[in-house]
């Protein structure tokens, strides 16, 4: 009898429900996505495409080949993989754009600005100038304005934070200039 047992193919274990699974797991996959991306933000919107992905291939999910923490943990690593290749490329492509359109000092950028305005716009880089656009000249909700950059909304706010400030700074410059 124990020559036949190991004749037949093994038998999946029992499965859990997605939600069972995605309750136990949640964490770990959250820590391991904070370690990777070493930025908690990130993290989070990272660990819900995680668990979104995981959601729409629970059916196809097999036992036998993976516990179910390494299986999520191998979709985390593909989504942050995913999101650093985008990163990169995103970055290349506004790179590219400032070396194409470098802005000449009689340059004026449209939209009725002040000169020091102006002038302290075309200081700040492409996607400086891009998120200023969606969210401020344009009045885009954050949602919207994310979506058009491909980016997630804390991300959007954060980077429109960081534009201000800069533009902030440089106004404050050409005053006292």
């Amino acid at each position: 009898m124990n020559a036949l047992s190991h004749a037949w193919p093994r038998r999946a274990p029992a499965r859990r429900s997605f939600a069972e699974v995605a309750d136990d797991h949640l964490d770990g996959v959250h820590q391991y996505l904070l370690l990777l991306t070493a930025d908690p933000t990130l993290a989070e919107d990272l660990a819900a495409e995680t668990f979104e992905k995981a959601l729409r291939a629970w059916r196809r999910y097999d036992p036998r080949r993976a516990s179910e923490r390494t299986w999520l943990c191998r979709i985390a690593r593909s989504v942050a993989l995913d999101h650093f290749r985008a990163d990169a490329r995103r970055r290349r492509r506004e790179e590219r754009f400032a070396l194409d359109r470098t802005w000449q000092e009689d340059d004026h950028i449209p939209g009725a600005f002040s000169a020091e305005l102006d002038a302290a716009l075309r200081s700040l880089t492409a996607a400086d100038r891009e998120v200023i656009a969606l969210r401020v000249v344009l009045d885009f909700e954050a949602d919207a304005a994310a979506q058009v950059l491909g980016i997630g909304r804390a991300a959007c706010s954060m980077r429109l934070a960081r534009a201000l400030r800069k533009l902030e700074e440089r106004m404050e410059a050409h005053a006292v200039a």
